[in-house]
């Protein structure tokens, strides 16, 4: 078989894959995307870093490919729906940027606090201008942190060894989980009200795109310091060089951005106050060569041992068992991925009721697909089929499997049933034709929903006009409406509906829909 390394790469990762009989390794970088086109329908296995985009154009293309690898955490450059849906396993290499991600967030910080690079630029220019440049002391600050996942709780206790304060916001943890990482959490108001400086270490999703923006600027104590070593679009940049002015923020300092490269009008290159690299947080030789490694071994024993690890769209289970779980796997990955777009406040529990006929199998696997689903929502890093059940327990977070002997309408369905701090939500999934997902359940609400694409879920009083209010106002910005599924428990009570929709909805349309009369909830989901 053989294996294609497309970016550059440790020469110890290609020492692991042609030190290996029976595998072929071609290492071929710099290629523009016809060129990968090209060849890859050769390669049953592809090595990649940041840079190949394998689309799905090329996924396509891709005749006897079984594995693509990312020498690092992030699969951004990767169609995994492409993929999947071709058989071809994604795999990654998570925790092998943590230490480095995390030591670049305290560098940024340090360098924020004393103006080091401010001050190196000044000297370059012969000046000496030692007043200009008079910093802030670390010790004793306080350090507020948004998302102490895996990177969040590192940066947490290098600054506890700073003798810093370290306040978090993070509603998917528990307070026990806090406490022993010496941590107290807060609500996200008064970590900005309180914070002298603020680390982001949240994932980028349609609930934090623009998370910290003007709205939250004005929060913040005069004179913050923001750090962002997390994804790009958290942060709204325009927001941020406005709040600079206004001396809001002292200074920020920034390794991600929402468009990369970063374009020359970026408002934050001209303001001195910014210190900016370029997507740093993983560029250390320890962390590149640790991932490179792990990739070309995780390869190694997928295409000559059959053995999967760190695998995102595949679970470890036997192939024999596959054919028949395959299909629930999927449902129960859609229902938690439905479930942690949809949830308020931190996870507590998380139960999952079996019935039917699936519970004749080791529901293990469907369990792990439910709760990948729902972590990889909420969580600052790659949940996948190998962690899930590790992060949640590491997250002091109760999970319940359970076959239940309840009759349903359905040969077999999947419930999962999550309580945070605030609320409890259920929703409740079955096959059609033992293939085709669907969910049957919101709550006490029954419907039959697809779960795929852009959804948007309403709860609202049953009252005449307003299916057809919607409906207007998605017409009005342009929004086609694909699928509609309804339920509700009695009439001129409360209703739910499930549109499907072709494009993305803006947060400012949601709004105008929650102001709709009879509207009592809305969300969007993505699946």
């Amino acid at each position: 078989m053989k294996v294609l390394i497309s970016d550059s790469m440790s020469p110890r990762a290609v020492d692991v894959l042609k030190n290996t009989p029976g595998l072929e390794v071609d290492v071929i970088t710099n290629l523009k995307p016809d060129e990968l086109k090209a060849r890859i329908k050769d390669y049953h296995g592809l090595v990649v870093r940041s840079a190949t985009k394998a689309t799905a154009e090329i996924i396509e293309a891709a005749e006897n490919l079984k594995v693509i690898g990312r020498a690092g955490t992030g699969v951004d450059n990767i169609d995994t729906v492409a993929a999947t849906k071709k058989g071809i396993v994604v795999m990654n290499t998570p925790g092998g940027n943590t230490v480095t991600t995390a030591e670049h967030a305290i560098a940024m910080m340090m360098a924020l606090a004393r103006k080091i690079p401010q001050a190196t630029a000044s000297m370059r220019k012969g000046e000496w201008e030692k007043k200009k440049f008079e910093g802030t002391e670390i010790t004793g600050k306080t350090l507020g942190i948004l998302g102490v996942g895996n990177i969040g709780s590192v940066v947490a206790s290098r600054a506890l060894g700073l003798r810093m304060n370290v306040i978090a916001y993070d509603p998917f943890i528990s307070e026990e989980a806090a406490d022993k990482m010496g941590i107290a959490l807060v609500a996200m108001d008064d970590l900005f009200r309180r914070s002298d400086f603020i680390s982001i270490h949240v994932p980028l999703t349609n609930e934090t795109k623009n998370l910290v923006n003007a709205e939250a600027f004005n929060k913040m104590k005069k004179g913050v310091s923001l750090i962002n070593c997390a994804r790009g679009g958290i942060v709204n940049e325009a927001d941020l060089a406005e709040a600079i002015r206004n001396r809001i923020v002292s200074g920020a300092a920034m390794d991600v951005f929402e468009k990369e490269p970063i374009p020359a009008d970026n408002p934050l290159l001209n303001l001195e106050e910014v210190i900016l690299t370029p997507h740093l947080g993983a560029s250390t030789q320890e962390a590149q060569e640790s991932v490179a490694v792990a990739i070309a071994e995780q390869i190694v024993d997928y295409l000559v041992n059959g053995t999967i690890r760190n695998a995102l769209n595949v679970p470890s289970i036997p192939a024999e068992l596959l054919a028949a779980l395959g299909p629930y796997i999927s449902l129960g990955e859609k229902l938690g991925s439905f479930q942690g777009q949809i949830l308020k406040g931190g996870i507590e529990e998380v139960t999952i009721e079996y019935s039917g006929d699936v519970v004749n199998y080791d529901v293990a696997p469907i369990t792990i697909a439910c709760l990948k689903g729902l972590l990889d929502q909420v969580l600052d890093m790659y949940v996948n089929f190998v962690n899930a059940p590790f992060v949640a327990k590491e997250r002091g977070i109760k999970v319940v499997e359970i076959k239940s002997s309840r009759s349903t309408d359905f040969a077999s369905s999947v419930t999962i049933k999550v309580g945070t701090r605030d609320e409890e939500n259920v929703v409740e999934g079955a096959l059609f034709g033992k293939k085709e997902p669907r969910i049957v359940r919101i709550d006490k609400f029954l419907l039959d929903a697809v779960p795929e694409g852009y959804l948007l879920l309403l709860q609202n009083e049953d009252k005449p006009g307003v299916i057809g209010n919607v409906g207007t106002l998605l017409a009005a910005n342009n929004i086609n409406v694909a699928r509609l599924h309804l339920g509700r428990q009695a009439v001129g009570g409360a209703a739910v509906s499930v549109w499907s929709v072709d494009t993305p909805m803006s947060k400012g349309l949601i709004e105008k829909i929650l102001k709709l009369p009879h509207m009592i909830k809305a969300d969007v989901v993505e699946l």
